[in-house]
């Protein structure tokens, strides 16, 4: 198994063009929202303290125990970041102003229409065609530049 520090400099090789990491600054994290957008529209038939249980809410869980596997700090960020997701899932949900699954499509979309546009300027094909793990390494990849930011070790 590869260490987080192998799959983040695997990732980085493919992601040096400015254009192309401003890009992925603003679409990974829409590319994640929109998912678990679509995932949180799927509700199951249960509820804790109030609260409608949904898919997103349980495959996060799955998520974050993947990156605590790869690192003792990372996975705090992403779980906050993953509530975060969940947060403004409800938010749109409560605000009537577009049905939450059709909100994350469009922003899907969007997004990987952007994310290719980034490839493209960086002449590199996006690393989940090589390896579909590199999915779940682009959240982390941007999260390990802000705990860099920040002081912190992942």
């Amino acid at each position: 198994m590869k260490t987080l520090q192998q799959w983040l400099a695997e990732y980085g090789e493919s992601h040096q063009n400015g254009t192309n990491k401003t890009i992925h600054w603003i679409c990974v994290p829409a590319i994640f929202f929109s998912i678990v957008g679509l995932l949180y529209s799927i509700k199951l038939p249960a509820s804790i303290a109030g609260y409608q249980l949904n898919i997103a809410t349980i495959l996060l869980i799955l998520v974050i125990l993947y990156y605590a596997s790869l690192s003792k700090t990372l996975w705090l960020g992403m779980l906050l970041f993953g509530a975060f997701c969940l947060w403004l899932c409800h938010l749109v949900e409560r605000s009537g102003f577009m049905q939450l699954w059709l909100l994350s499509l469009i922003v899907f979309a969007v997004a990987w229409v952007g994310q290719f546009y980034g490839h493209k300027v960086e002449g590199k094909k996006p690393s989940f065609l090589k390896d579909i793990q590199f999915l779940m390494i682009g959240p982390a990849w941007l999260m390990n530049f802000i705990y860099k930011r920040l002081g912190f070790r992942v």
